[in-house]
């Protein structure tokens, strides 16, 4: 195969700053997993939007590694590998790179689905499975009951994707009522209910004693999700997530690892 045959997405140098961060975290892990010996743990990584396993940097045009074959050069190595993506193409490009290896699976499909049949049962905690879990999708393409369901099983630590451009862009509007309502449930899916209404928007009365309504500042939802993560999906500790920024400075998501034990 070569590689120049198949068509990789581009990537900002801010997706090579998280696939670094990513990449260093995973080596620490396996490394600390695999010196666990009374009792023994079998550690796994698991990415969900796993894409086709290399893309193009949108600065250099060069080939980088994405986070599906940085997991697999790993040393020591992770004890199995789950691969999912929902595009057809990308799963067959990763395939083809990947090769023929009995301890890696890789999944066409919903993520959503196939995390809390197929996968997450596989890395209990009392089966002395572990496990490291990438939710990078590209925009609120995640649901609430899989992030809560990784936290209470007390097994899975995740990086998180918190996709503000996407919410700040078709959610989040000066003028709620103008959201579509496939916005506001793609919205309410990701958080795990509506209650992001009442904390995104305040109300003030205007000159003349109307209420005028305005959307609170990003990092105050951005906050109320990391608690929401803590005291309703139970992980122990989830640090200040990081603002990844594009060339112009925006930020175009919040980069969180949230922590079990």
């Amino acid at each position: 195969m070569e590689i120049k045959e198949l068509n990789f997405d581009e990537i900002g140098y801010w997706s090579e700053v998280k696939l670094d961060i990513i990449k260093d975290y995973a080596k620490e892990y396996s490394k600390i997993l695999s010196s666990q010996k009374n009792p023994e743990l079998e550690h796994v990584y698991i990415d969900a939007f796993a894409g086709a396993g290399i893309h193009i940097s949108r600065t250099t045009g060069e080939f980088v590694k994405g986070s599906p074959l940085n997991a697999l050069y790993v040393n020591p190595p992770f004890n199995k590998y789950y691969f999912i993506d929902l595009d057809r193409k990308k799963v067959n490009e990763l395939i083809q790179i990947i090769g023929n290896r009995k301890n890696v699976y890789v999944d066409e499909g919903d993520c959503n689905e196939i995390l809390l049949r197929k996968v997450f049962t596989k890395v209990k905690f009392e089966d002395y499975k572990r496990a490291l879990c990438l939710l990078d999708p590209y925009g609120l393409h995640l649901n609430w009951e899989v992030i809560e369901t990784a936290g209470k099983m007390r097994s899975i630590e995740i990086f998180l994707n918190f996709p503000v451009m996407d919410i700040n862009r078709n959610v989040l509007w000066r003028n709620p009522e103008g959201v579509s309502l496939h916005n506001l449930n793609r919205m309410n899916s990701f958080w795990g209910d509506d209650s992001w209404q009442k904390i995104s928007y305040s109300k003030t009365p205007d000159i003349f004693g109307y209420e005028e309504i305005i959307k609170v500042e990003t990092y105050k939802i951005v906050e109320e999700y990391r608690k929401r993560l803590k005291n309703i999906a139970k992980f122990k500790y989830i640090p200040q997530p990081i603002p990844m920024r594009n060339t112009i400075g925006k930020t175009v998501y919040y980069l969180f690892i949230c922590l079990t034990q």
